[in-house]
């Protein structure tokens, strides 16, 4: 009997010592679980975080510019206006021109399709308009011209289909009715952008 009483708490100890070594080690299995699944929120956030810059950045540099595209018909430079050349738009939006290059800001003339498309190639932005006993609309624009220093120009454009067009290098935007914000965003997408050919023997 004494025997048995000696070894009872011998055994009792060594069960919670087992008990406690199997309590650390859940605890530290705990610990591991819930590091990993920081971990992966990290990552998982981080990567999402990334996506996003780049799909921001991404839409920033090929998101759509205002106005209507057109292929480019190059940018060679003529002598004089080709009359027989077929502009692929209407005003032009590029294609051949003369070497010189209209004033920027308000004209009470027509400027040549050969020369505003010059323009259009050193970074500028037409607006033009058709129309008659239409004083108010010219006002306005003239308005909107006169707040740029450079690399804008108005002026007339008699035969235009639309009241209104606004072209830059390859795009156009053509309509009937003053749109302020419409002009703005045009003139503030493309204005500045330099479309000379680098690398092809053209450009000035």
């Amino acid at each position: 009997m004494g025997r048995e009483q000696a070894v009872t708490p011998q055994i009792g100890k060594a069960q919670r010592r087992q008990a406690a070594k199997e309590a650390r080690q859940a605890e530290r299995a705990r610990g591991a679980r819930t590091n990993r699944i920081q971990r992966f929120v990290v990552r998982s956030a981080s990567l999402l975080l990334i996506a996003g810059l780049v799909g921001g950045l991404g839409w920033w540099i090929f998101r759509p510019k205002p106005g209507t595209y057109v292929p480019s018909q190059g940018n060679a430079h003529v002598v004089a206006e080709p009359v027989a050349f077929r502009y692929a738009s209407d005003p032009p939006t590029s294609g051949p021109h003369v070497a010189g290059a209209a004033a920027w800001g308000v004209h009470e003339q027509p400027v040549p399709k050969a020369l505003q498309i010059h323009n259009l190639e050193d970074g500028g932005v037409l607006v033009q308009y058709n129309c008659f006993d239409c004083d108010d609309l010219i006002s306005r624009l003239k308005d909107i011209v006169r707040r740029y220093p450079d690399k804008v120009i108005l002026a007339p454009y008699p035969g235009m289909k639309s009241r209104i067009g606004l072209t830059a290098w390859s795009y156009l935007d053509a309509f009937e009715q003053f749109d302020e914000q419409r002009i703005l965003r045009f003139i503030e997408a493309h204005r500045g952008i330099d479309h000379h050919v680098r690398s092809g023997g053209f450009g000035s």
